[in-house]
């Protein structure tokens, strides 16, 4: 029923509303030749909280104004201009509307940074320039005549901010503000103030409005190592919130810290989320008295609002203000005025009313800031604590509906009513609380081992290097201390959550489980769980192991070189050398068996000729390189051992009901069973590297022990670096997240975390002289790996050395031919006449004398050779047979 009713209620203030913009319509229209119109300019962001409700006020303000003042003979034209929050865009909507549209003044900007520019172009063209929302004090209607601040400045506040820190009674305090003209246009003002009092700025806070999370972070963390722990914050909502959120992650709204906001970070000037108001538990503020009215809550009735905003009200009075002044400027014909801007200007200045807000006085060309109420935020909510007044100073009503001086009470930072003392010695805020698992077993990632004389634990181990090195790429210092924990992983990650520790370093897993409840860095490791099996030996042999060595291809290009190399040394030796001289057959199987002779040095044939020397030194160092080579392949081959994995893959495991086993405490456990599908009842738990290499041990001797283990694939390395041997991986491998340290959830911490991370992971430097501290000394093995394979020798490996052996033959051949032929075509020419046919007669003349004996003037005698004796022209007609005989007689002879 009572929701049927405020429906009700809705519908008839929705129409009301809708009634009165149809008659100010109506009048618009119907009257418009009667009625002076007075064009007037509004820039505002829209997209704004602040800017799209005072939009919607300004309308309703028009409607309800002349509503009210049908008599008028005026009316207010609105030219609505969006800025879009930017200073350049808001300048040009503001020439726009002074040059195009003629308007006789502009409502707005709603920021000072633009206030500042468009101020300009009012005072050239004097445009009076109303705004209810630019409250920086360095724009001063006193210096810029056409500039009306329809609000309060922000030195009004001042005073009453003062007026706090002395009744606390604290000496320091730090300026937090954003550097925009309207964060510094307040600083000089608060400044000289608390000079005035003797409290000492230590340091002022600029933050930047396009700084990140990790800049706050790192400007708040500056102020953590400083003596003071009194803040006043000006900026406004969405840079504030970004800085209290900051502020808490990092431990700053805590017990001993005090915070104090400006006028603009009150729920009356700017909403904040509700987000944001519980982050600044525990802050003091100070915000413009809002005085209380019949019309005020009428208003409120008709609107159905709860929270008002001052800077709506504000903007609501502007224009009853404007519609005022212009009645009285406008009314009469005065277009001809040379004065009209100053006259509009001073109309509006000397218009009083109570609006909305209050008593609109413009005072100096702005309003009054008489009363401040102090607030303090509990809860997320503002809690009226106090006010101020300059007679007064701070007060607040007693129960008994007094005045008393002072504040009624205060909840600071951590929930507590004690006063902060305002400083503490210079340190880093409080210690970091870092969870650390305490492992029995894979020691090289977490070692915790503890102090009895102490009673402090002391941590080492490759995650633990890990994470020192991280510390170290951070832009701020991060105190912290290590508190072991002995069980599950996920316990130790729980305790995360439940607030218990602030984070967990370790080599703990990055799963999809996990980080439901806690935010995970990037990783440090890769990762994935994989399986590890027993090697069995292979004792089958093979008969033609002695060709493996050498591949196909290989033993066929090998084959054909010694062919070729045979083939060239003929050819250099033959004509020359009687031992390369014969019937055919017995020719070709010389070819044969010189160059094959050669693999074992055993030819006895003697060469004669330099160009065979130079061709045999180049192929008896292939034939030397080919040989090593075969033989250190063939001996690797029969000395190590082929081994093969006892099982394949998981399938033939889970076949077969055999058991496996994981390591103690890890999420591997959980893995098994939801993802691959094994009974609890054949997992197996063990926690160091010796109840492995002993489970897999004794299920390779009589199966009583698992058939397979499962684990983290870095894990897995550390035990194949002791037991390399007689174990290995196989089957595929599952990927998770990989290796990385826990936060909170929303810790702010992660990013800057993880970007560290990567500075480390990719200093190749850093991760080497670390791997090789815990791990590259653990390995009783040559290297990582366990089956060794050796394959058989290719062509590729040896192709240099052959076209070297081939390009020395073929070039020997070219040389010794080409000065045969020669020879034989001088010798032909001083012996032939003929011209008819003599080309072809000497071409054959020469193939002729290729298989004959060579001419004794172009042989150079040996007495103690088996070559041909130089002999005279005259016994060149000797037949082969004899010339054989005369030789092997020799032989017998010698």
């Amino acid at each position: 029923m009572t929701t049927i009713i405020t429906f009700l209620l809705y519908l008839l203030s929705l129409s009301a509303i809708i009634e009165s913009v149809d008659s100010y319509m109506a009048a618009e229209n119907g009257v418009a030749e009667s009625k002076e119109i007075v064009p007037v300019g509004v820039i505002l962001d829209v997209n704004s909280t602040v800017g799209n409700m005072a939009q919607r006020y300004i309308s309703i303000a028009i409607s309800d104004f002349y509503q009210k003042n049908t008599h008028y003979q005026t009316r207010i034209s609105l030219h609505h201009r969006d800025s879009k929050n930017d200073v350049v865009v808001a300048a040009s909507a503001a020439y726009t509307l002074i040059q195009k549209d003629k308007v006789r003044a502009i409502i707005g900007p709603q920021r000072s940074e633009e206030a500042r520019f468009i101020i300009e172009l009012g005072e050239k063209a004097q445009v009076p320039i109303v705004s209810f929302s630019s409250t920086s004090p360095s724009l001063s209607p006193s210096k810029t005549p056409f500039f009306i601040r329809a609000a309060q400045s922000d030195s009004c506040q001042v005073k009453a901010i003062t007026a706090i820190i002395e009744l606390f009674g604290w000496r320091e305090i730090v300026l937090i503000y954003e550097d925009t003209t309207y964060g510094n246009g307040f600083i000089p003002y608060i400044t000289d103030a608390l000079q005035e009092i003797y409290v000492r700025v230590p340091y002022r806070s600029v933050i930047y409005p396009s700084f990140s999370d990790y800049e706050i972070l790192k400007e708040l963390l500056r102020l953590m190592g400083m003596q003071s722990r009194v803040f006043l914050v000006h900026m406004t909502a969405n840079l504030s919130s970004k800085l209290f959120s900051n502020a808490k992650m990092a431990g700053m709204m805590s017990e001993g810290y005090a915070w104090i906001t400006t006028v603009g970070l009150s729920t009356l000037m700017d909403p904040m989320g509700s987000n944001s108001l519980h982050s600044m538990h525990g802050v003091l503020g100070v915000t413009p008295k809002l005085p209380s009215s019949k019309q005020l809550d009428d208003f409120k009735k008709i609107l159905k609002a709860g929270e008002l905003n001052l800077f709506d009200l504000w903007a609501y009075d502007t224009v009853c203000t404007l519609a005022m002044a212009a009645e009285r400027t406008f009314e009469n014909d005065v277009k001809t005025s040379a004065d009209l801007g100053s006259l509009f200007r001073q109309t509006i200045l000397n218009t009083k009313l109570k609006g909305l807000s209050g008593e609109f006085n413009l005072v100096r060309g702005e309003l009054e800031g008489l009363e401040f109420e102090i607030y303090n935020v509990i809860d997320g909510k503002e809690a009226n604590i106090g006010s101020w007044t300059e007679k007064k100073g701070i007060w607040h009503w007693t129960k008994e509906n007094k005045t008393m001086q002072g504040l009624k009470w205060t909840i600071w930072p951590g929930d507590t009513q004690n006063k902060p003392k305002g400083w503490v010695y210079p340190i880093i805020g409080t210690k970091m609380r870092i969870g650390v698992p305490i492992k029995h077993g894979f020691t090289e990632f977490v070692k915790v081992e503890n102090n009895s004389q102490t009673g402090k634990i002391h941590t080492s181990g490759f995650s633990i290097d890990v994470f020192r090195a991280v510390l170290k790429k951070l832009p701020f210092a991060l105190p912290h201390e290590f508190k072991a924990y002995d069980g599950l992983y996920d316990d130790l990650l729980k305790k995360v959550q439940l607030q218990e520790i602030d984070a967990v370093v370790g080599d703990t897993t990055i799963t999809a489980d996990r980080s439901l409840f806690v935010d995970f860095t990037f990783p440090y490791c890769e990762s994935g769980v994989s399986m590890l099996v027993s090697l069995k030996h292979d004792k089958k042999s093979n008969i033609w192991l002695f060709l493996k060595p050498l591949s196909w291809d290989l033993w066929l290009i090998t084959g054909l070189a010694f062919i070729f190399t045979g083939l060239v040394v003929w050819i250099l030796e033959h004509h020359i050398n009687t031992e390369f001289r014969g019937p055919p057959h017995q020719q070709i199987g010389l070819i044969f068996w010189f160059s094959f002779s050669t693999i074992v040095f055993a030819h006895r044939e003697k060469v004669v000729n330099n160009l065979t020397r130079f061709v045999l030194i180049i192929w008896l160092f292939v034939v030397l390189i080919l040989t090593q080579s075969y033989t250190a392949n063939l001996a690797s081959m029969l000395t190590v051992q082929k081994m093969q994995p006892m099982f394949l893959d998981l399938h033939e495991i889970q076949r077969n009901g055999y058991p496996v086993g994981y390591q103690n405490d890890s999420y591997v456990k959980e893995f098994l069973i939801k993802e691959l599908k094994f009974e609890e009842s054949k997992l197996r738990a063990y926690s160091t590297i010796e109840e492995y290499h002993q489970a897999l041990s004794d299920w390779s001797r009589d199966g009583s022990g698992v058939a397979a283990i499962f684990d983290d694939i870095p894990c897995l390395k550390v035990f194949l670096a002791r037991y390399c041997s007689n174990y290995t991986m196989v089957g595929p491998s599952y990927k998770n997240g990989g290796l990385g340290f826990a936060f909170p959830v929303g810790s702010p911490l992660v990013p800057y975390i993880s970007r560290a991370i990567l500075n480390v992971t990719e200093d190749k430097d850093i991760m080497r002289d670390i791997e090789h501290k815990y791990f590259s000394d653990k390995s009783s093995c040559t290297d990582g790996s366990v089956g060794h394979s050796f394959g058989s020798l290719t062509v590729h490996s040896f192709g240099g050395i052959f076209i070297l052996t081939g390009a020395a033959s073929l070039l020997s051949v070219f040389i010794h031919l080409g000065k045969f032929f020669y020879s034989c075509w001088r010798d032909s020419s001083m012996s032939i006449h003929s011209d008819e046919s003599s080309i072809w007669f000497r071409v054959v003349e020469m193939v002729k004398n290729f298989d004959k004996k060579d001419d004794p003037s172009r042989i150079l005698r040996r007495e103690d050779s088996k070559v041909l004796p130089l002999t005279s022209a005259h016994h060149q007609g000797n037949t082969e047979e004899e010339d054989t005989t005369r030789s092997r007689g020799n032989e017998a002879t010698t």
